[in-house]
């Protein structure tokens, strides 16, 4: 298999968890969102992906996009360890979560949607990081609440699940633009039983080939 990814991006970082979780060996091809531009917009890569995006998962014959559709075909394809465990309402709990994260933060607060903001309609670098920071508070004061009615090391349950590949690259991202979170004990605390494991660890931005 191989993952068309970048240090930084939260999408891919889900990804690169949950190749890990699985113990599934992959070649990471790195793809640069900045230099030149952003080599996801030139004709190689959009070629292979016409959204201009990351993640591509190339398996085979088998060519994927976007982070959770990658993540679920991964499940059915090698479905131990399970990141959507459990009965169909547990499923929909993961499944829940995890949109949260990257239909509702992630997708308001992704490269190309601050880009638009700053070369386009002309936001300043504060303007900028006050949206990011609106978008990461709201989505995170939820996620807290709905974690807060469970008792479990991880998002959901006592093992790693889909949600909690979602959830930590985002409390990256928030770390990243100096956004507090002492709000959100339970957000915190699952990050940081999800970074005791080698599986998260190897995902990390830092621990990538390509990192700066």
């Amino acid at each position: 298999m191989r993952l068309y990814t970048y240090f930084r991006s939260s999408a891919a970082y889900r990804v690169r968890i949950a190749l890990n979780l699985k113990g599934l060996d992959y070649e990471a091809v790195p793809v640069h969102l900045v230099r030149g531009g952003g080599e996801q917009l030139q004709d190689a890569y959009r070629a292979l992906n016409p959204d201009c995006l990351l993640p591509t998962l190339v398996d085979g014959d088998t060519l994927i996009t976007q982070s959770l559709a990658i993540i679920e075909y991964l499940e059915e394809r090698h479905p131990s360890p399970a990141l959507l465990p459990g009965d169909a309402a547990q499923r929909a709990l993961i499944r829940s979560l995890s949109q949260a994260i990257a239909s509702e933060i992630h997708a308001v607060d992704n490269l190309r949607v601050l880009k638009y903001l700053q070369t386009t309609l002309g936001v300043d670098d504060a303007g900028k990081s006050a949206w990011y920071r609106h978008w990461i508070e709201l989505g995170f004061a939820a996620f807290e609440k709905r974690l807060a009615e469970r008792d479990s090391r991880f998002c959901v349950g006592d093992t790693p699940t889909l949600a909690d590949c979602c959830l930590i690259p985002q409390v990256f991202n928030a770390r990243r633009f100096k956004i507090d979170l002492t709000p959100y004990p339970r957000i915190v605390a699952v990050d940081a039983q999800c970074a005791t494991l080698d599986a998260f660890q190897r995902a990390a931005p830092g621990a990538q080939p390509d990192a700066e």
